[in-house]
């Protein structure tokens, strides 16, 4: 049995029904559902037996508390976050409530339910805790990807709240012994992704006829990951990671925004024709930059490589392809997750440049 927390978000979601597919291994499945969390991500879990949802909140230390009590899992994977940087701007309340205090009360609930294992069990357990680059801050185009030891230079309310999270799982071991497995990852695209971040937004907006929004001049760049290859490489961690270390996952595609919008223009003019027989770049809109937008992003995977021998399956033109035409074949997904609050939310916050 493990335990994965946001188990009905992007990434979240992705690692359950991969994990499922693979193993027989129950997942009890803890998420409080937020505007990002979706249970139908996990509708083909539906009537499985190998899969327990609880509705509630990583920061909610008796329940939490009482699901290690019940079910004993050999693993926590902690992937519950509050993650979209511009939200964080807007408001960092959440972000703080989630990522720092509810990481605290989570550890505390672990270490509680750890130290009262048998030895053997005691032993084989395992803390996965998911987080990303951004703790990183931003790279100089000709920088060295960031490798684990990097300094840490959140420019983010967002990333300085995981910046927060990682120091506490990291003296969560080094002070109580708690053994611990940190990953950071470079962004992330494909299925189930919500559509606000900005390779969905980009697909749904173009198939909506709407603007495709790209802050200033679009030369930010990315390392993109396809999300089934990042499931892959928490699963390659929990099963052989050395604890207390980190690990990258990077998808070795350094990619800017603008480069990012006129690939899925492309793909769609494709798969999907504009029925003016235009192409979709012509809904591509500048609009002002965010505040503190870093520049650049890039991992270096190869400690994973040498040490675990991950490596991604999926190329980004590979993984782009297959996000785009699942897309186009999940509208229903699309139309539902769109509620008010999201239109609500995209019509106020980008704004022409």
């Amino acid at each position: 049995m493990i335990l994965v927390t946001g188990g009905a978000g992007f990434i979240g979601a992705n690692f359950v029904l991969d994990w499922l597919e693979s193993h027989d291994e129950p997942v009890v499945n803890l998420d409080l559902l937020t505007y990002a969390g979706n249970q139908e991500n996990l509708d083909s879990l539906r009537d499985d037996p190998r899969h327990l949802f609880i509705h509630g909140d990583v920061g909610d230390k008796t329940l939490v508390t009482h699901l290690l009590t019940e079910h004993r899992p050999r693993a926590v994977l902690h992937l519950a976050a509050e993650s979209h940087v511009d939200r964080s701007i807007r408001g960092a309340d959440d972000f703080i409530q989630t990522n720092v205090v509810g990481t605290f009360r989570l550890l505390e609930a672990v270490r509680a339910h750890w130290s009262s294992l048998p030895p053997a069990d005691k032993a084989d357990f395992r803390f996965v805790h998911v987080s990303t680059d951004e703790v990183f801050g931003s790279l100089e185009p000709n920088a060295p990807a960031f490798t684990e030891t990097h300094p840490y230079e959140p420019n983010s309310p967002y990333s300085a709240s995981k910046a927060a999270s990682d120091h506490l799982v990291r003296a969560w071991h080094h002070t109580y012994g708690l053994p611990v497995l940190t990953t950071h990852c470079s962004n992330n695209y494909g299925p189930f992704h919500f559509p606000e971040k900005l390779i969905p937004l980009m697909i749904v907006n173009a198939l909506a006829g709407k603007a495709l929004p790209v802050y200033g001049d679009g030369l930010q760049v990315r390392d993109w990951l396809y999300v089934k290859d990042h499931c892959s490489a928490i699963r390659r961690v929990l099963e052989a990671g050395t604890v207390g270390t980190t690990y990258n996952v990077g998808g070795w595609n350094e990619k800017s925004n603008i480069e990012i919008v006129h690939t899925i223009c492309h793909l769609l003019d494709a798969l999907r024709p504009r029925e003016d027989g235009q192409s979709y770049a012509v809904q591509i809109t500048h609009v002002q930059d965010r505040p503190g937008h870093d520049r650049r992003y890039a991992i270096d995977a190869r400690k994973l490589e040498t040490e675990l021998g991950w490596r991604p399956a999926e190329s980004f033109e590979t993984g782009i392809r297959k996000t785009v035409q699942w897309y186009l074949e999940h509208a229903e997904w699309v139309a539902h997750v769109q509620s008010g609050a999201y239109r609500q939310w995209i019509a106020s916050h980008y704004t022409p440049a």
